[in-house]
């Protein structure tokens, strides 16, 4: 997995704390981290392509979440960024060189695939089962000045 899904991730829980009312630009999320801005830029733009987030254009543009936190899973995010491909891709190498046979007598699905597949499902019910609004929670327990900060800043470069 891509360390975009990390930053989409922090970029929606900061858009949530700057407020509803206020767009904020790729540049100025980007620079609360100190991310390249054109990187994160794309991950906002896979995000406002799967309806997390919204782009206004124009120079007070910027992105709002399209719908609340307690709408948007973790596999949403992941998804939007990563594609709905997954993350394992049996290539039936037991096919493949001395080992490998007839076709035919691999007629079973491979065990290890089976595996991979089994693990993913759990792993996407896992993701698909928890909220942005959750995670937004445990942040502010953890760290209850967060909010207020990245409100503060956003305030001073305007």
């Amino acid at each position: 997995m891509s360390e975009g899904v990390e930053w989409a991730l922090h970029s929606c829980i900061n858009l949530a704390w700057s407020g509803p009312d206020r767009a904020v630009s790729a540049a100025r999320l980007a620079a609360w981290h100190d991310l390249p801005a054109a990187y994160l830029n794309k991950q906002l733009q896979a995000l406002a392509r799967a309806g997390i987030v919204r782009s206004t254009p124009g120079p007070k543009g910027g992105f709002r979440l399209a719908r609340p936190l307690e709408r948007i899973s973790l596999m949403d995010v992941v998804a939007a960024v990563e594609g709905p491909d997954q993350a394992f891709r049996c290539a039936e190498i037991r096919q493949q060189g001395p080992g490998g046979g007839p076709a035919a007598s691999f007629t079973a699905e491979c065990a290890i695939a089976h595996a991979m597949s089994r693990a993913e499902v759990a792993w996407r019910r896992e993701l698909a089962a928890q909220t942005l609004e959750e995670i937004r929670q445990q942040a502010e327990n953890q760290a209850p000045q967060a909010p207020q900060r990245l409100r503060a800043w956003l305030e001073a470069a305007h």
